[in-house]
């Protein structure tokens, strides 16, 4: 058995060794080896200090540690195995104290100003500098200048943050796994698409549910289950239920997360308050390209008012066409009736079934595409590698599910291997709700005589399962989403920086989502769609008749779905930034209050959100105070994707030119720098609203 299984730095992870009874000795051990080279760095004598035992030093002082423990929280939300959850929430304590020691540490701090003021540090290069300058930030935002008092506070807070977000993000995802609806009349399923209605019956075959000569059907809280429900079931009682057991998400018994996001919200502003900000928004987009959280707010305000009328058409004609359907009066809708009525009216006025388009999308050749795309525009080579399940097998690469696939990325020019990555795109019990990217190792380009050290990367999500002999075939908003998580994976293992933590995805958080977000307009191209959009069983390529109505389709609500996301960004800021005058408040009226200005009103008011909010709730930080970023790095993507549209959206110049300025540089400058240097320009929001049909 490989010793301290966590801890091996084996490129393919050997993911059965990875069992709950080597956790607690692994995390030990890796803290005790980051504890051994930080004592090296606080020991620096000040005459003697230079960015290799200091900075450098740093950088690679919890790499063991952060290999370890950065496995265990992914197995964590990938696999449902026994004990694996109690073993980590036993190390989190101990691993959340270290980490925010080491930024509170005044030694280390002494040794790092004594190479940043020293004579040597002016013979560093601007790289090196900037990493110097980025890294003694971050210690300052974490506190390393508080006196002891407030530093012992700060390093608390801390360690309550990370078990109450660990805590939202298991009654999150444990309240999703629990509800279940098993329906007996097949009659209710009328009007479901006939791949949704055979997807239930074998998940109730699975689960023990009816039989072949008496069929049942099961539907679960993942999107890929419920979401057919709610947009296509003729029976509004059936669109209820579903409805009804969203609303226990995080909110039922003791799942249920109200106390825990205002405990989390308090942390936040005590520890924004110690570290000399107002709230904790401020505190945290200091170093980002809002800067501040009124920043965000205006930016937020701002695109309320370009799409508030758009809005409020909207819904207007929603609720006449379902009085002019049903023939009643023009009324306030049910929240289980939005999205079937949206539907209908959509297939009506556009003769438009979204539905007609998922044999085109088989997830093979979605990805065989998107694999194809980004080869021509970035220069690039994509091989899928054999892979095995649950044991050691010669030439294959070991995986944590039978679901999961594995690839290498080779640089076109030179053959260099780039990095890896891990698929997994399907949904099951014990496994997180949502898609995301995530990093198992930066690497570094060669230098000094080495060679390249490849990146390692995931991509997770929980799209459409394949039913029966049939592949899985995804609606089109989960191929936006396969591309948008792998626009993220690009920026990973594309990174050329030299130094770790300035490398790919290392960016401002509101520019993080650029390369991801520019990714989905390739979803919408004739020209792209042509490469990988085919019938998966003829071949053939989307009619000209469909693909002209999914594109007049394309703003349809338009209005409505921006004015939801950025809703969701006003109400993460404004809850963040106002967290004395809420304190105590019913969540589902303080939404209400909230939101007075952006939400749908509805006859039937439904929970809060924030509930089960995992963006904002499932970390220290997340996406708390920048949920915005989605909004910020689409004005960067609609704008930025105008020269593609400009010179060809596979042009291999414009590709490299992209590569080169946004994906390989990383956080080697600052983002609006990288921005220019793509653009010429700084950015401009019409693009954006141009192509949303709201400007």
């Amino acid at each position: 058995m490989t010793t301290h299984p966590f801890l091996s730095d084996d490129y393919h992870i050997r993911w059965s060794t990875l069992t709950p009874e080597c956790v607690e000795t692994d995390i030990k051990q890796g803290i005790k080896l980051a504890q051994d080279k930080l004592e090296k760095i606080r020991c620096v004598k000040a005459n003697e200090v230079s960015l290799e035992n200091t900075f450098l030093a740093l950088e690679s002082a919890t790499e063991e540690l952060s290999r370890a423990w950065g496995r265990l929280n992914h197995m964590d939300s990938v696999c449902d195995i026994d004990g694996l959850r109690e073993e980590l929430n036993k190390m989190l304590p101990e691993v959340s104290a270290f980490y925010s020691s080491i930024a509170l540490d005044a030694g280390i701090w002494a040794s790092l100003k004594a190479f940043r003021d020293s004579e040597a540090a002016k013979e560093m290069s601007e790289l090196e500098l900037r990493f110097v300058t980025e890294t003694c930030v971050d210690f300052v935002s974490s506190g390393a200048d508080l006196p002891k008092d407030k530093k012992a506070r700060v390093a608390e807070i801390d360690a309550e943050l990370s078990a109450l977000t660990q805590k939202f993000s298991e009654n999150v995802v444990d309240s999703t796994d629990d509800w279940e609806l098993i329906v007996h009349d097949e009659s209710r399923l009328a009007g479901m698409p006939v791949m949704a209605i055979e997807g239930a019956r074998l998940n109730a075959l699975e689960t023990g549910h009816g039989s072949e000569d008496e069929p049942k059907w099961r539907f679960t809280l993942q999107h890929p289950s419920m979401s057919p429900v709610l947009q296509f079931a003729d029976d509004e009682s059936l669109r209820k239920e579903i409805w009804q057991g969203l609303c226990q998400i995080g909110h039922k018994g003791d799942w249920d997360n109200t106390d825990l996001i205002w405990s989390i919200l308090e942390l936040r502003q005590e520890k924004a308050e110690l570290l000399g900000k107002k709230n904790f928004p401020d505190m945290i987009l200091e170093h980002r390209m809002a800067k501040t959280g009124q920043a965000a707010i205006d930016f937020t305000e701002d695109l309320h008012a370009k799409v508030e009328s758009y809005f409020k058409k909207d819904q207007q004609s929603l609720k006449e066409y379902v009085a002019k359907t049903t023939g009643s009066e023009p009324r306030l809708l049910e929240p289980w009736e939005g999205g079937y009525w949206s539907e209908k009216r959509r297939k009506e006025e556009y003769d438009f079934d979204s539905n007609a388009l998922r044999p085109y999308f088989s997830v093979d050749n979605v990805m065989a595409g998107m694999f194809e795309i980004t080869s021509k525009i970035f220069g690039i080579r994509i091989e899928e590698r054999e892979t095995v399940f649950g044991a050691d097998k010669e030439g294959a690469v070991q995986v944590w599910h039978e679901d999961c696939l594995f690839y290498d990325v080779f640089d076109e020019e030179n053959g260099d291997l780039l990095g890896s990555f891990y698929a997994d795109w399907h949904p099951r019990k014990g496994k997180r709700g949502g898609a995301w990217m995530n990093t198992f190792k930066t690497g570094l380009p060669p230098m000094d005589g080495k060679t390249r050290d490849p990146h390692l990367g995931l991509m997770v999500g929980n799209m459409t399962k394949p039913v029966g002999d049939e592949p899985a075939l995804l609606d089109h908003r989960e191929v936006e989403t396969i591309f948008h998580e792998f626009g993220h994976l690009l920026h990973h293992v594309l990174g050329e920086s030299a130094i770790k933590s300035l490398s790919g995805m290392n960016v401002p958080w509101d520019f993080v989502e650029l390369p991801s977000q520019i990714m989905e307009n390739y979803c919408w191209e004739r020209e792209t769609l042509d490469l990988f959009a085919k019938h998966y069983e003829t071949g053939e390529v989307i009619p000209d008749v469909l693909f002209d109505k999914m594109m007049a389709a394309r703003n349809y609500m338009s209005g409505s779905m921006t004015m939801r996301q950025i809703g969701m960004q006003r109400l993460d800021l404004e809850i963040h930034m106002e967290v004395a005058k809420y304190k105590g408040q019913d969540l589902d009226e303080l939404e209400r209050e909230i939101l007075k200005k952006y939400r749908t009103e509805a006859a039937t008011e439904s929970p809060s959100v924030l509930r089960k909010f995992s963006h904002l709730f499932s970390g220290a930080v997340a996406y708390a105070s920048g949920y915005y970023s989605y909004k910020w790095a689409e004005v960067l993507d609609a704008d930025a994707f105008t020269r593609f549209k400009k010179e060809g959206v596979l042009n291999a110049e414009t590709g490299r030119s992209f590569r080169k300025e946004i994906l390989a540089a990383g956080n080697t400058r600052p983002a609006d720098e990288s921005y220019r240097a793509f653009m010429g320009r700084d950015p401009e929001v019409s693009p954006v609203l141009e192509r949303a049909g709201l400007g």
